[in-house]
């Protein structure tokens, strides 16, 4: 039991991942990974990782677990009470953890995507390059699945540092119920006439039930496309499919790596996690933007990472 977690309560979707499972495509196997970066490397940042280590992500919480060691935790993403012993802790900063310790997550309040670092990364085995659990295929994480209860996850140390962390709370992300998702028009878009890319682009849509690690399925005015299919071809992360019903689908981390339905565009790569941190009844709007805009936007968002500064609590 030396330098691991016990899981003792699964939670929702409980699900381990690094940065994500990135050259595979070719064979079929799609890139998995956190379907919020921001929060997931902050997480990791705080319990002094770098940003590519395995971590846990858990759908709006309910997970519970006990430390055979001592170690550091950092909780980040949706807003969560975050109990250590029964005592609730704070998010977005470094916590330590003693051995036996029992550590519990409520249930989100504001958004749904939760995660879970500890110092030195969880140590799993990884396959085809990368931990990342991707249920449909079967691979990653541990033997391909949820975690489940009863599960022992090992660490790669088992220590805990002096320092101690926490993200200034102007730089926490704030996760809210109706979003903008910026858009790169494809070079599909000339199959949809102005007037419907209008529609598209005026109109609200709503997160349906039918929303998941694959695809975010949305309800609203119908879409219309002067093709009804395409032969098949690979998706990226955020295309925007319109499907023969006309509901658009963003496609996310787990989604097929081939498909052959019209796309729209593909989302901004930075706007993903604000869709995936909605829960069904969110509401979405589209804004078009160029690729260069988008280069822009990329480029100065790591800047503001890189130069981000921690709050040191020792």
């Amino acid at each position: 039991m030396t330098s691991t977690i016990e899981i003792i309560q699964s939670g929702i979707l409980s699900l381990i991942q690094d940065a994500g499972r990135f050259g595979q495509h070719h064979i079929g196997l799609t890139t998995g990974g956190p379907l919020d970066p921001v929060a997931f490397k902050w997480a990791n940042r705080l319990v002094g990782n770098d940003e590519y280590a395995s971590a846990i992500e858990t759908t709006v919480g309910g997970i519970k677990f006990r430390t055979y060691c001592d170690t550091q935790l950092a909780v980040t993403g949706a807003k969560v009470d975050v109990k250590v012993n029964g005592k609730i802790q704070p998010q977005w900063q470094t916590l330590n953890l003693k051995k036996q310790d029992m550590v519990e997550l409520g249930y989100a309040t504001q958004g749904c995507r939760i995660y879970l670092a500890f110092a030195s990364g969880l140590k799993i085995e990884p396959q085809f390059c990368s931990t990342s659990t991707v249920l449909r295929e079967g691979i990653g994480g541990l033997n391909g699945q949820a975690l489940q209860v009863g599960d022992i996850l090992p660490l790669h140390a088992s220590s805990v540092s002096n320092n101690r962390f926490a993200l200034p709370e102007h730089a926490q992300p704030i996760y809210e119920t109706h979003v903008t998702l910026r858009l790169i028009p494809g070079y599909q878009e000339h199959h949809f006439s102005r007037h419907q890319q209008r529609m598209f682009f005026y109109h609200e849509y709503t997160v349906s039930d039918l929303c998941d690690r694959m695809g975010y399925r949305l309800t609203g005015p119908n879409i219309q496309c002067d093709i009804e299919g395409i032969l098949s071809e690979g998706i990226c992360l955020g295309a925007v499919q319109i499907p023969k019903d006309g509901q658009p689908i963003v496609l996310m981390n787990d989604r097929q790596t081939i498909g052959g339905y019209p796309k729209i565009g593909s989302v901004l790569s930075l706007d993903i996690a604000k869709l995936a941190q909605l829960s069904s009844g969110g509401k979405v709007k589209f804004e078009p933007i160029t690729i260069d805009h988008a280069h822009n936007l990329l480029t100065l968002e790591k800047y503001k990472y890189a130069q981000q500064t921690l709050i040191s609590l020792t």
